[in-house]
């Protein structure tokens, strides 16, 4: 995990007001470093996961994709899935099978200590 400090100085690389918003509320909260860390690197290391690698991967009742969620597959436990963002087709599946959906940033106000959060890579 990386420093706030390493944190800041890739943050100004960023262009992505939504990005940048997120990954400083992620590293003002106490159990986001983590997320944060991630964010702040290069998007060319991890940034989809599709919904058949979450069925696979998914352990407890919140899962933190620190990328998009991509359409692949599909899920059947019943998991609320949080995301930076997710492709059309993903949502619709998640929405149909009855699953929540939030972004990164809603559930870091929701639950600055990151409760029951399991992040998959």
């Amino acid at each position: 995990m990386k420093s706030k400090t390493k944190i800041e100085k890739n943050l100004k690389k960023k262009t992505n007001s939504y990005l940048v918003e997120t990954i400083i509320a992620a590293k003002k909260a106490k159990g986001w470093q983590e997320v944060a860390s991630l964010l702040s690197g290069p998007r060319r290391q991890g940034d989809g996961v599709n919904l058949s690698d979450i069925e696979e991967r998914a352990e407890g009742d919140v899962i933190v994709i620190p990328g998009k969620v991509l359409s692949m597959g599909g899920l059947k436990k019943k998991v609320r899935v949080v995301a930076l963002s997710f492709s059309s087709g993903a949502k619709e599946k998640l929405l149909k099978s009855k699953h929540e959906i939030s972004t990164v940033l809603e559930e870091i106000k929701k639950n600055p200590e990151a409760k029951g959060v399991k992040i998959l890579k």
